[in-house]
C-alpha cells in the first residue's frame, strides 16, 4: 500500500505512469482542497478533479485541467451576457457575510458566477453541479468524491485532504486574494508577501486520510506552498507524516523550478526557492528523489534520476526512483 499527496499538476503527472510500479488497487491519493472555490454556487475542487479526470481517462493533458474535448457553451454565454449588460469581469467575490454563511463548504472562497474568471467546460460543470448537490443532500466531501470516483471508474482510492473547508489566501503587494485569483486571473503577477491557510486551525483530516497516512507516503513534485501547505497546516496531518515513511520528489533542479509559481510562493513565505528550501519545508521527509543534474547536498538519503515528466514513460522512470527511495526507509 502507498499514499500519494497530490496538488497542482506535479503529482498527477507522476501518477500518469506510476501504475507500472505501484498497483492502483493498493494506491490512495490524498488531494489538496485549499485551492477549492465556490463559483456561481457550485463547488469546484481543481486538485481533486485533476486526479479524478486523469484516473477516468478524460483529463485534458495539454492543460492538465478539465476534460479533454470539452465544450464551453455555458462559459461563453456567461461572458457574452456580462459584456452585453456592462458587468465587470474578473473575480467577483461575494460579500464578507456570504463568505462564512450558508453551506458548510463556504470559507472565504465564494465567487459570483458573473463572467466567471475560471473557464469551466460543460461536462466539467456537470461534475461541480453533482458534487454541490450531493453535499446539499447531506453527504460529506469524502463521500461525494468516492461517488464521483465510481462514476469515472477510478482504480485508486481518491480522498480529499479534509471534509472541512480550507482556503489558500495569498497576501500580495496588491492586496489579499484567493490563490485562484492570484494564479488563474493574475497569472502569479503580484509579489507574494505571505500565504495564509484560512480555516486550517479548525479543519481536521478524516479518519480515512489518517488511515492512508499510516502507509508509506509519496510527496510528488507539487508546489510545496499551495499544494502541500494546506495539508501541512493541519497539525494532525503534519504529525502523521512524522510517524510514517515519506519520500519527496523535488519540483526544483537546484534553484530552477519545472513549472508554476512555486519559486515566488516559497520566497514569499520565507523558504529559499530551491531544492534545499523544499527540504527545509519538509522536515518530515525521510528521503528525496532529485534530478540527476541537481547537486544539492541534503542531510537525508537521496535517489537521483531525470525528474522531468513529459509523459507516462518519464513518470514511470520517476516512480521507479520513488520505489527505490522508499525501499531505503520502509
Amino acid at each position: 500500500m502507498v499514499t500519494f499527496l497530490a496538488g497542482g499538476t506535479g503529482t498527477p503527472k507522476l501518477l500518469d505512469g506510476s501504475d507500472e510500479v505501484f498497483d492502483p488497487a493498493e494506491t490512495t491519493v490524498v488531494a489538496n482542497t485549499g485551492d477549492d472555490v465556490e463559483l456561481g454556487g457550485h463547488l469546484v475542487c481543481p486538485d481533486v478533479d485533476t486526479v479524478l479526470f486523469h484516473g477516468g481517462g478524460v483529463l485534458d493533458t495539454d492543460r492538465w485541467w478539465g476534460i479533454a474535448g470539452d465544450t464551453t457553451a455555458t462559459d461563453d454565454e456567461l461572458h457574452r451576457l456580462a459584456d452585453a449588460a456592462g458587468l465587470d469581469g474578473g473575480p467577483r467575490y461575494l460579500s464578507d457575510e456570504a463568505q462564512t454563511a450558508g453551506r458548510d463548504i463556504s470559507r472565504w472562497r465564494r465567487f459570483s458566477g458573473v463572467a466567471e474568471f475560471m473557464e469551466i467546460g460543460d461536462r466539467d460543470r456537470a461534475v461541480h453541479i453533482t458534487r454541490t448537490s450531493l453535499l446539499d443532500e447531506g453527504n460529506t466531501l469524502t463521500e461525494v468524491t468516492r461517488t464521483l470516483a465510481e462514476a469515472f471508474d477510478l482504480e485508486a482510492d481518491l480522498l480529499p485532504m479534509s471534509d472541512d473547508p480550507v482556503a489558500s489566501i495569498v497576501h500580495t503587494d496588491e492586496g489579499t486574494m484567493h490563490f485562484q485569483e492570484y494564479w488563474v486571473h493574475r497569472r502569479a503577477d503580484p509579489a507574494v508577501e505571505d500565504v495564509e491557510f484560512r480555516g486550517a486551525d479548525d479543519a481536521e483530516p478524516t479518519d480515512a486520510v489518517l488511515d492512508a497516512l499510516a502507509d508509506p507516503v509519496v510527496v510528488g513534485p507539487s508546489n510545496p506552498v499551495t499544494s502541500l501547505g494546506p495539508m501541512l497546516a493541519m497539525d494532525v496531518f503534519r504529525d502523521a507524516l512524522s510517524n510514517t515513511p515519506v519520500v519527496a520528489v523535488s519540483p526544483f533542479v537546484e534553484d530552477r523550478v519545472f513549472s508554476g509559481p512555486a519559486a515566488e510562493l516559497m520566497a514569499g513565505v520565507g523558504f529559499d526557492p530551491s531544492t534545499a528550501g523544499v527540504a527545509d519545508a519538509y522536515p518530515f521527509a525521510d528521503t528525496f528523489v532529485l534530478d540527476a543534474d541537481d547537486g544539492t547536498e541534503l542531510d537525508r538519503p537521496v535517489v537521483r534520476t531525470d525528474t522531468r515528466i513529459d509523459g507516462p514513460e518519464d513518470a514511470a522512470r520517476v516512480a521507479r526512483a520513488v520505489e527505490s527511495a522508499l525501499s531505503e526507509v520502509s
